[in-house]
């Protein structure tokens, strides 16, 4: 069978690794890929959509697997080409990738199927996300489109609110959009995964991510500094619940909506003392989460793939392994105001019994891995227990190193 991935990330690789490992014999194809995937993918010729379905046509691609969240939405969108040309694709249209694409979009489709979540006013100018937030603290902020998971910020403050609200309307570092201000919600945060095949579904291993820098959940929001994943993170009456107030009528909405719907869904929900409420929806897996995630997933990942994005769930061809999976993100000098690119990767070569994940790394004129981007690799280490997992996934990223690396040290132990 013949697969391609879009994306170039850690996630990526991690999709492109379990796609790899399926027993079901492939050739894998990267779009647009990285140094490190492309020893387990092939590159391909593509340099935007139009390229990437001409090459997928004339090299009979069975099956496009959507990593990134960009594609979906850009020009026809990802799945909308595919089911043109009469690809089979793992992720979503474009309609409904709206979900993710647009946080007003999401807010509302939330409020008319009566699923838990936060108050919120969406807002299109400076003036009137001020009079929204109406000088109540702590606020949410989000951008209503696509910002790499940054475009959200828990402000504390006035000051730390006026600095977001600049960024997107002044400096419009994110492109033109709204803001929505958001009710600030507590309480533990979890990450829940779903496969989404029409009007079926089947949740995978819940995770939970670590967005902000610093230990202690302080600093700057990034892309997601670490995660950690077990069917043992939620008893059962908590997924219940979760299932029937949120997953369910999720599923159940995109139908009542006719908005079709094939591939991962990500639902960001706070474990709030009046019950879980819903903070997004992300139409792919996230990053890292599907680092700690995909190692669990064990069975016929290509087939329960292929299957999925022709109509049919299946989820006797996946099991998931017991215990825990924590991954550890190492990101790059001044990340994520900026990033130092060139410093040689050393100790790959040492780890055991981990695996490790390239975001942002690329091939010297040596023949060596340095770095090249903000947030630059992932160490993924399993254990029967939380703990070992912590210990093994820390004692092998310990090997791996790099002038100016960041790592947070209370991955697996925050929020538990």
């Amino acid at each position: 069978m013949k697969i391609l991935v879009v994306g170039k990330g850690g996630r990526e690789h991690a999709l492109i690794t379990a796609l790899h490992e399926s027993p079901t014999e492939t050739s894998i194809f990267s779009f647009p890929g990285n140094d490190a995937i492309f020893r387990l993918a092939s590159n391909t010729p593509a340099t935007d959509l139009d390229s990437l379905m001409a090459f997928m046509t004339s090299e009979g691609i069975d099956l496009c697997v959507a990593g990134e969240e960009s594609y979906l939405v850009k020009g026809e969108g990802l799945a909308n080409a595919c089911r043109a040309a009469g690809i089979p694709c793992w992720g979503p249209p474009k309609e409904a990738a709206q979900l993710e694409a647009s946080k007003e979009f999401a807010k509302e489709f939330m409020v008319r199927h009566g699923i838990p979540t936060g108050g919120y006013a969406a807002t299109d100018s400076l003036r009137a996300a001020r009079e929204a937030i109406g000088g109540k603290y702590p606020t949410v902020l989000k951008f209503d489109g696509l910002a790499a998971g940054k475009g959200v910020a828990v402000c504390p403050d006035e000051d730390s609110a006026e600095d977001f609200l600049k960024v997107v309307f002044e400096e419009q570092q994110f492109g033109l959009g709204r803001v929505l201000v958001e009710e600030y919600l507590e309480g533990p945060e979890i990450s829940i995964f779903a496969s989404v095949v029409d009007d079926t579904y089947q949740i995978l291993a819940p995770a939970r991510d670590y967005k902000r820098i610093f230990d202690a959940d302080e600093g700057p929001n990034t892309g997601g500094m670490g995660a950690v994943s077990s069917r043992e993170m939620a008893e059962p009456t908590l997924m219940k619940r979760i299932e029937d107030e949120i997953v369910r009528p999720t599923v159940e909405g995109l139908q009542k909506d006719g908005l079709p719907y094939r591939g991962f869904l990500y639902f960001g929900i706070m474990l709030t003392a009046d019950g879980p409420k819903i903070l997004e929806y992300n139409c792919r897996f996230g990053d890292p989460e599907a680092q700690a995630v995909l190692p669990m997933i064990q069975g016929d990942f290509v087939t329960y793939l292929f299957d999925g994005a022709k109509g049919m769930l299946n989820p006797d061809l996946i099991s998931f392994r017991d215990g825990w999976s924590v991954c550890l993100v190492s990101a790059s000098a001044g990340y994520p105001a900026g990033s130092h690119s060139g410093d040689v990767i050393s100790g790959l070569d040492a780890l055991e019994n981990a695996r490790v994940y390239h975001a942002g790394t690329r091939l010297n004129s040596n023949g060596q891995f340095e770095t090249a981007g903000g947030r630059v690799l992932a160490v993924v280490a399993h254990g029967d227990t939380r703990e070992q997992a912590i210990e093994k996934a820390y004692q092998e990223s310990d090997k791996v190193t790099f002038e100016g690396r960041q790592r947070r040290s209370d991955i697996g132990t925050r929020g538990f």
